[in-house]
């Protein structure tokens, strides 16, 4: 989002220059039925909008997506991640590192995997892995869904609130 506010809909005063500068008087005699004259369009009208379009509801059948809900309902809980072999994770974050065995390369065939796997609650931080690497969906989702507008979203943070740490797991 830039820092200086941009034009939406009502333009600036006239500067009253002679050469290079809006008349209203002959805009409005030019387009009296343009909406903005109207005053059908108007900044806050036109945020409604783009709300409405842009930030709110399911998508369907837009680019190549059956659908897209941009209220981030039904996100994933970590917590609900069945783990163990057969293709399933080790845990909600870490992968089942274990072969399917000898002449087999179907991860249904994948034993549990035994090795020790790091604690989720021992966070350490590393570079590039987002806020919170072991929060769920479920609650960031629910926080990302509650900013209502482009300007409310903060540099550096998922949402309003968010401490902008970086954490994951380091093997």
């Amino acid at each position: 989002m830039p820092e200086q506010p941009h034009k939406i809909v009502k333009p600036d005063p006239e500067t009253g220059k002679p050469l290079g500068s809006r008349n209203d008087n002959n805009l409005k005699s030019a387009f009296p039925n343009s909406p903005i004259y109207l005053e059908e369009l108007t900044d806050e009208e036109r945020k409604e909008k783009y709300k409405e379009l842009a930030l709110n509801g399911v998508v369907i059948n837009g680019n190549g997506i059956n659908s897209f809900d941009r209220d981030y309902s039904g996100a994933p809980n970590l917590e609900d991640v069945e783990t163990g072999g057969g293709g399933k994770p080790a845990s909600p974050y870490f992968p089942n590192l274990t072969s399917p065995g000898p002449g087999s390369v179907n991860a249904a065939d994948q034993p549990v995997y035994n090795g020790d796997i790091p604690d989720a609650e021992t966070k350490q931080a590393a570079f590039g892995t987002g806020l919170g690497g072991t929060i769920s969906p479920q609650q960031t989702s629910a926080q990302i869904k509650d900013t209502a507008t482009l300007g409310e979203y903060i540099s550096g943070k998922s949402y309003q609130g968010s401490d902008g740490s970086v954490w994951c797991i380091i093997i």
